[in-house]
């Protein structure tokens, strides 16, 4: 029997290789790198595959799909989930299963396992996605279903030749292009945050703050386009971004809020370029999109993030949003000139050649191009009316 094993190198997937081995599979680890892994884990990942009895590893190079078709919508929609969550990690949890599911169809596999616990997110979305696109291929879920304790799984690594990082064990640290999520002791309360020490991108940062800089992004119809006049692809912009915000702790945060499962869950994150980007780019659309676009868009956006957030990314649904939101950024083209400070980002100008605010004629103080001050009088009068009227009723009462 073969089973292909979505494998990130961490203490749980690793742990999976000898439990699947021992129930008679042979093992083909996948790893879909969506930017969250250096040259260098990428090897010591490969490495643990082999150590730990894997028969194959496959790397799956996916940070461009991720962008493709995922990213660009969450910057075009400006997602966040409870106000400052920017879905850092969940986010690429269907387009993993999708590419694993591709390798256990090439293989030849009976079965697709993953390291999910009982208790996250991550479970329903890497099923939901898998059953929903491989729905002949079975799913096991070795880490939900028996449940071991932490020491009991680093003792059997142990016993296969693997000696995995006692430290490393304490914090479940999930890493990706749009950001880092960092589990721990304390994140499975609410009094409390992570020790400084375990902070991934932004460690230190309020510790030894560094000076104000200013930048400038560049967007084309939505895309983020150039970084300080410098064109970059998005992939290159965001790792750039990341780089230059992590130094102020931009993007730090805590998430505290509903998991699939309907408890409440608490999560440390670290998204620098995404906070910079989400921004940023909401920046440029007031200035180049209708309040009523906005508010169109803040309506799907919220339903887009919520289907991303909780593992429904297959839902056809989905793909009109997607639609509607390309068609949203046609005029978003422009610069946003913001200031990082440890801890803060300030928007402090926005230019587009499709600006509405230029289009306006309007100017600093009562000079306006557009009506009359007997138009602005009109307008008042009439705009109240249904106020006034509901008071000369009530009145009456």
């Amino acid at each position: 029997m073969k089973i292909a094993l979505a494998f990130s190198g961490g203490l749980d997937t690793c742990w999976c290789i000898p439990v699947l081995k021992s129930q008679g599979y042979e093992v083909t680890t996948v790893t879909v790198d969506v930017g969250g892994f250096s040259d260098e884990e990428l090897l010591e990942i490969a490495a643990r595959s082999e150590q730990l009895g894997a028969s194959h590893h496959v790397l799956v190079p996916a940070t461009q799909m991720f962008f493709d078709e995922i990213l660009r919508y969450l910057i075009a929609g400006n997602v966040t989930r409870g106000g400052n969550y920017p879905l850092c990690v969940g986010a690429e949890r269907a387009l993993q299963a999708r590419e694993v599911a591709k390798i256990a169809n090439q293989i030849g596999a009976n079965a697709i396992a993953h390291g999910c616990t009982a208790a996250g997110n991550d479970q329903i979305r890497f099923e939901v996605a898998i059953r929903t696109l491989a729905p002949h291929l079975e799913v096991l879920a070795p880490v939900r279903d028996q449940t071991p304790a932490r020491q009991d799984q680093l003792k059997l690594l142990q016993e296969n030749g693997l000696d995995f990082p006692a430290n490393k064990a304490a914090y479940s640290i999930n890493s990706g292009l749009w950001g880092v999520t960092i589990g721990g002791e304390e994140t499975t309360g609410t009094e409390l945050t992570i020790p400084e020490s375990e902070w991934q991108r932004t460690s230190g940062a309020f510790i030894t703050p560094i000076s104000p800089s200013t930048h400038t992004i560049s967007f084309t119809q939505g895309i983020p386009t150039a970084l300080d006049s410098k064109a970059l692809c998005p992939v290159d912009l965001i790792r750039e971004a990341d780089n230059l915000a992590a130094c102020y702790g931009i993007g730090r945060g805590i998430h505290l809020g509903e998991t699939i499962l309907g408890i409440k869950g608490r999560v440390a994150f670290e998204a620098p370029a995404a906070y910079v980007l989400i921004n940023t780019h909401r920046e440029l659309e007031k200035l180049t999109l209708t309040k009523r676009q906005v508010a169109l868009k803040d309506q799907v956006a919220a339903s887009y993030g919520e289907w991303v957030h909780e593992g429904l990314f297959t839902e056809p649904a989905a793909r009109q949003i997607e639609a509607l939101l390309v068609s949203s950024q046609e005029s978003v083209t422009g610069d946003v000139t913001f200031e990082l400070r440890p801890g803060n980002l300030f928007v402090t100008g926005v230019t587009s050649p499709h600006s509405l605010h230029a289009a306006s004629r309007a100017v600093y103080g009562e000079a306006v191009g557009e009506w009359t001050s007997e138009d602005a009088k009109g307008f008042s009068r009439i705009y109240g009316l249904a106020g006034i009227l509901h008071a000369r009723a009530g009145a009456k009462l």
